[in-house]
Parts: C-alpha cells; sequence; structure tokens
C-alpha cells in the first residue's frame, strides 16, 4: 500500500471507527501529511518502507525546523497510531520504538474566586435588560464554569441534553464519549432566562434548531464566537496566561480540588481518560495553598 493511501485510510478509520472528532483528525492530518511530505523527499513511496530511521529523521527534521517538544511529542504519537494500523492489517509496526520527548509542564492559568464573581458580575449587569446576546452570552458563561465544560462540548449540547430538574447535562466528549456533569443554582438561573426570555428571540421560526445555544442567524453557535467572548472578559480579569476558554476550564477543576472534591470526581467531571491528565490541577492547588500559607502563617 502506498503511504499516502495508508494515511487517508488511516484518518477516516479515526474519524468513522474511532469517533474521533474534526479537531482531533484534523491535527493528526496535518502531522502524517508533514511525514508524507518528508518521505516523498527521502524516496519512501509504500508504507512497507516506512522504517524506524525514517521516523527519527522526520522528528529530527521538524525539531530543527523549530518545532517545539509538544509538537514533536504529538507527531511521534500521530506516526505510532498510523503504525499500528499498519501492523494491524498485515505490515509492520514500524514505529513501536519510536520515543517521545518528555513535553514541557507549564501549570494553567487559573483565576481567583474574586476575578470570576467579577467576570460573572459584568455578564450580569449586561443581561439585565434582557438583550438575547447578552443573556445567551451569560448562560453560556454560567455553564462553562460551572460545569468545566470544552467550547466544543459547550456548542455541541442540545436542548434535550439540559435536566432542569436535575441540574445536571449530558454530554458527548473527546472519542464520541458521554458522561452527565452538574451544575449549580446560578447556572440554571441564567439558562432558564435564556430559554423564556432570550432564545426564542434569536431562533430562526421558519426552522427550529435543536441547539442549546443559538447564534445570531438562528443557527447552532459557534466555538469562534465564545472564543471571542471568553478572551475578551479575560483580558479585563487579573493574572497572568492564556485568555482563551480552557482557563475557565482549569479554574474549575482548581476551586472543585480547592473545595475538597476527591481527584477521581473531577476526573469524571471533566471527562479526562488519564488520572494524570487531571493531576496538574493538584500541583496548582499545592502552589496556591504555598502561597497562601506563606502570605498568612506567622511560622511560614
Amino acid at each position: 500500500m502506498r503511504l499516502a493511501d495508508a494515511v487517508e485510510q488511516y484518518l477516516a478509520h479515526l474519524e468513522r471507527e474511532r469517533g474521533y472528532s474534526a479537531n482531533t483528525v484534523r491535527g493528526y492530518r496535518g502531522d502524517l501529511a508533514s511525514l508524507a511530505e518528508h518521505c516523498r523527499a527521502t524516496g519512501v513511496a509504500d508504507a512497507d518502507a516506512l522504517d524506524i530511521e525514517t521516523l527519527r529523521h522526520w522528528l529530527y527534521s521538524s525539531a530543527e525546523a523549530g518545532a517545539g517538544k509538544a509538537t514533536i511529542a504529538r507527531r511521534s504519537a500521530a506516526a505510532r497510531g498510523l503504525s499500528r494500523w499498519i501492523a494491524a492489517r498485515g505490515g509492520v509496526d514500524t514505529a513501536g520504538r519510536l520515543r517521545t520527548p518528555k513535553r514541557d509542564q507549564h501549570l494553567p492559568r487559573v483565576l481567583s474566586r474574586s476575578a470570576i464573581d467579577s467576570i460573572l458580575g459584568t455578564l450580569d449587569e449586561a443581561a439585565r435588560e434582557g438583550d438575547p446576546v447578552a443573556l445567551r452570552d451569560r448562560a453560556a458563561i454560567e455553564l462553562l464554569y460551572a460545569s468545566a465544560l470544552r467550547v466544543s462540548e459547550l456548542v455541541g449540547l442540545d436542548i434535550d441534553d439540559v435536566d432542569l430538574e436535575r441540574l445536571t447535562v449530558r454530554v458527548i466528549g473527546k472519542g464520541s464519549k458521554e458522561r452527565v456533569v452538574p451544575f449549580g443554582r446560578p447556572a440554571l438561573d441564567a439558562l432558564l432566562d435564556w430559554l423564556r426570555i432570550g432564545r426564542h428571540r434569536l431562533a430562526n421560526p421558519a426552522k427550529a434548531h435543536p441547539a442549546l445555544f443559538l447564534g445570531a442567524r438562528g443557527g447552532r453557535l459557534g466555538q469562534r464566537r465564545v472564543h471571542e467572548l471568553v478572551t475578551a472578559l479575560l483580558e479585563e480579569a487579573p493574572g497572568s496566561g492564556p485568555h482563551g476558554p480552557h482557563a475557565l476550564r482549569h479554574t474549575a477543576a482548581t476551586h472543585l480540588l480547592d473545595g475538597g472534591a476527591d481527584l477521581r470526581a473531577v476526573q469524571e467531571m471533566l471527562g479526562h481518560a488519564s488520572l494524570g491528565t487531571t493531576q496538574i490541577y493538584t500541583h496548582v492547588s499545592l502552589e496556591r495553598l504555598t502561597a497562601a500559607y506563606r502570605t498568612a502563617h506567622p511560622r511560614a
């Protein structure tokens, strides 16, 4: 099988059989396109001809071109996945011995509770006049923080996914895995205002849409709009680090652990496949605890 054909079939396998999201498949496509281009330049056209030395040279060339450790680690994972898929179809798993460089671990940005209160207070003020966009934005941010959702999960919600009596939302996360996560009374109040007062004013009367959050034209709210909204809000909040929606997810997870939540419960809420992914938030909480101790304890 030609390597280019193997890459396309593998990507189709990830999307159709493994249930990977469009964004994840797009990332794999970019990494494997880089591999295919490198193989063409070095005369490797067939999947069977792909060997460990070619893969190592590809990663080395990527690093020389300026790719960081995170990119190299991701490309290594993409190559190993492709190699395993080829081996399962009678080929050889040439990437099984491919080592992944250790990624630098950066602690995520976490906002203080006062900063979160300020952001939500700003949204409350904007929604007070009943503007449908303001009501939608308030409900979306409340739910992002309350349930520690990814933006893709938030905009993918339908009305039927929300249980207003049990205060839970059914989420389809990475790998099409379903989970049910709770939210609190403030998020409920914001959702009720949006559903009762704002949503029908943005809905297209000619075409009903099941989406929980609607855009200006009555269709499903887009991820870009949520990114723009959160970025604008966080730029005004104290604290360094990224201003994107993931900062709200990091903040929610850290605040849960600060409040005494069990690490595995937080793992389930975030939809992490590995507990190790969730454990980074324990480092954030420890750092905050240490800072508070040094500031307040007389013997610090």
